[in-house]
């Protein structure tokens, strides 16, 4: 994609910070992407999104994205794409209509659906919400992120497809120990 360059410039510009973190995951590092920084610039998401759409494979049915970090990124994803999403909580709702469930929104059994996740680290929050989407009786046909912090270069995570618009090198950081 001939944008990536400048979009991973425009990301880290807007979102790279440098210190002493720890991360989700429980690993620290001595930089962090903050997601909100990019994710809440409208031309930078708008971009961002244009990026994720192209990765989301033809005859999906419908996006999902985590709570809370992933909600504009699938929102502006579906824009683009002009596919529905529903949101995937980090635990079930116990009250109201969708009692018993991890997604809010509609989505039928059968459906393919992409996951949108913002940054990976590990995988385990985005593997968690793939879960639980196929006990709603979908199939999760692949995860696609913003960006990719794993240090392989594995293309799954958690048996998934994972694609990726952006990995680390791409924002040309490096980690020290």
């Amino acid at each position: 994609m001939s944008q990536v360059p400048d979009l991973a410039t425009r990301i880290r510009d807007a979102s790279l910070q440098e210190g002493d973190y720890v991360l989700s995951s429980g690993e620290r590092s001595n930089f962090y992407v903050d997601k909100y920084l990019f994710s809440t610039e409208p031309y930078l998401l708008r971009d961002v999104a244009d990026g994720l759409a192209a990765q989301v494979p033809e005859g999906v049915d419908r996006l999902a994205g985590v709570e809370l970090g992933a909600v504009p990124l699938v929102v502006a994803t579906a824009l683009a794409t002009g596919l529905p999403y529903v949101i995937v909580r980090k635990s079930a709702k116990d009250h109201g209509s969708s009692a018993g469930r991890s997604t809010e929104g509609n989505i039928e059994s059968g459906e393919r659906v992409a996951l949108i996740e913002d940054v990976v680290t590990t995988g385990t929050q985005a593997i968690r919400a793939a879960r639980n989407l196929q006990d709603e009786g979908v199939e999760v046909v692949t995860i696609v992120a913003v960006l990719d912090r794993r240090e392989d270069d594995a293309v799954e995570i958690g048996g998934f497809p994972l694609r990726a618009l952006l990995r680390m090198e791409d924002l040309r950081v490096v980690k020290t120990d």
